[in-house]
């Protein structure tokens, strides 16, 4: 039986516009995003949907002349404003990358990264978290007895793994994912699907893919973008069943995009 509560906005996007230099990229984007929820990013390529993602966690400050227009509030706050601690922000929204970034140390290492910039230095509290989120991200029987060993060594579709658990080790609240699974194999790629279905009871999930079977099979709402701008948002089965956008439709059936 699914116990969560669908209706509760975690962070909401109003009227969001966004540009690179002069470019206008993002067009008044205004959508929620459900708590406990895996929200999936759609549309065909460049309609602003990895654009919209690096919004969540203000990615696009890593590069000057880019600014954002508009507000996304989350707890509270618009995390927009120039005052926004983002060191603070990326720990609470977390990034997992299309290509699998294990850091070149060991397993162990990986996952304590992230804590030990917090300050967590005690060992047995490391290993306790390390445990944790390789557990979370169903990883720990693959790996408990060569966490010693380089992360390197591990396959693709671990690696990904790997850096789901290294996100989740600081307790994130969301966790975005950008075309996470798009360079894995078919199996690979099921068990992050999998490990998504579970993880989405403890954190919320905001994830961009091209693959439209996958949005339908892992998301409860689902965004359609087009050209920067917001098509249609809407909980996944309407927009795949009965989407109230022409354009939503022909791109669900294959007739564009």
């Amino acid at each position: 039986m699914d116990s969560r509560d669908k209706t509760t906005d975690l962070l909401v996007v109003n009227n969001l516009n966004f540009y690179y230099g002069n470019n206008l990229a993002l067009s008044d984007v205004s959508m929620p995003v459900k708590k406990n929820c895996i929200t999936s990013l759609i549309g065909p390529s460049g309609c602003g949907k990895t654009t919209l993602l690096r919004c969540f966690n203000r990615m696009h400050d890593l590069y000057p002349k880019n600014r954002y227009e508009g507000q996304i509030v989350f707890d509270g706050h618009n995390i927009l404003d120039k005052s926004q601690d983002l060191i603070k922000l990326r720990g609470r929204i977390g990034m997992v990358f299309q290509k699998p970034t294990p850091f070149p140390m060991s397993i162990f290492d990986n996952i304590a990264y992230g804590l030990r910039l917090n300050d967590i230095s005690n060992k047995s509290v490391l290993a306790d978290k390390v445990e944790k989120a390789l557990k979370q991200a169903a990883l720990w029987e693959e790996v408990k007895d060569r966490l010693k060993q380089n992360a390197a060594g591990l396959s693709g579709g671990q690696q990904q793994r790997l850096s789901i658990a290294r996100t989740l080790a600081v307790d994130p609240e969301v966790i975005l994912l950008d075309e996470s699974t798009s360079a894995l194999d078919p199996v690979s790629t099921q068990k992050i699907e999998d490990l998504l279905a579970e993880l989405k009871y403890e954190v919320t999930i905001i994830a961009v893919t091209h693959n439209m079977q996958q949005a339908a099979r892992i998301s409860d709402f689902t965004a359609l973008m087009y050209i920067g701008k917001l098509v249609e948002f809407d909980e996944t089965e309407t927009i795949f069943t009965k989407p109230a956008n022409k354009m939503t439709e022909q791109y669900v059936t294959g007739r564009f995009g």
